[in-house]
């Protein structure tokens, strides 16, 4: 069953449906919203059990691209192009492969239709472990944090789904703050968003895939899979940036963008 997903439309034209990945939120597409709403209608999800979308106890990719059509379909879109980044990627394919109908463009930021082995083991088991009712600010969440995840803008990022309890649901002696996500069942299922995204058949429209050069999610050892899903895909790289290309990149990302949704 879908879920009512949160959202955000700016600007306007042509529909441009924006999708995160893995423990983000629409704002962490912001960034893009603000470079391509002068020529399109931007629509900015927090895909199911992130940000201020609903929890649900299902998480998978046939489920989250349901969540994405029924969005569609309450906001009257008949079809939009998708644009995706890692888990969002995957989502944004998985609604191509199964409502090919429903996509004009998709664009794919540094991921792959494959099936990944863990990547996130130390930060499920620094957020999973994180005592909630010894933290009493930020900081002390961000100190736990530091002996899982080495890089401090990725504990920035995760730390925004912080939050604090509102004063009218705290109760004495309790935490203060919680996780804006649903880090239980986002952790319970970790292996279905792993998997590859599938479908019938091929999605036949035009496909854009945006590799960050010193990211490893898209090799040249996944161009069978590509091409076999998304026979008119294309790709391009971003020299000197990693799987946050969108951010460290963000010029650049945007022109290959405006370009190949104008083309």
């Amino acid at each position: 069953m879908s879920v009512e997903l949160n959202h955000r439309i700016t600007g306007e034209g042509a529909p441009l449906i924006l999708l995160h990945g893995l423990f983000g939120s629409l704002e962490n597409l912001g960034g893009i919203t603000r470079r391509l709403q002068d020529e399109w209608q931007i629509h900015a999800l927090d895909e199911r059990n992130h940000g201020s979308s609903p929890h649900t106890d299902d998480m998978d990719y046939p489920s989250m691209a349901e969540d994405v059509i029924a969005y569609m379909d309450a906001q009257g879109i008949d079809s939009a192009s998708l644009l995706g980044h890692s888990m969002g990627g995957k989502v944004a394919m998985q609604v191509a492969l199964m409502a090919p109908e429903r996509v004009d463009k998709l664009i794919v930021a540094d991921i792959a239709p494959v099936n990944y082995k863990p990547r996130h083991d130390a930060i499920l088991e620094g957020l999973t472990t994180t005592d909630l009712a010894a933290v009493k600010s930020r900081q002390d969440a961000e100190n736990h944090l530091t002996e899982y995840v080495d890089i401090p803008s990725i504990r920035q990022f995760l730390l925004k789904n912080l939050v604090r309890v509102p004063r009218d649901e705290q109760v004495s002696g309790g935490p203060v703050f919680r996780w804006r996500m649903n880090l239980p069942v986002i952790n319970n299922l970790y292996a279905n968003l792993a998997k590859a995204p599938a479908g019938d058949g091929p999605f036949n429209g035009p496909v854009l895939f945006i590799k960050g050069a010193d990211s490893a999610y898209i090799q040249e050892k996944h161009r069978e899979q590509i091409q076999s899903l998304f026979p008119a895909a294309e790709l391009r790289i971003i020299r000197d940036t990693g799987h946050w290309l969108h951010v460290d990149k963000a010029d650049t990302f945007t022109a290959l963008c405006r370009r190949f949704l104008k083309s």
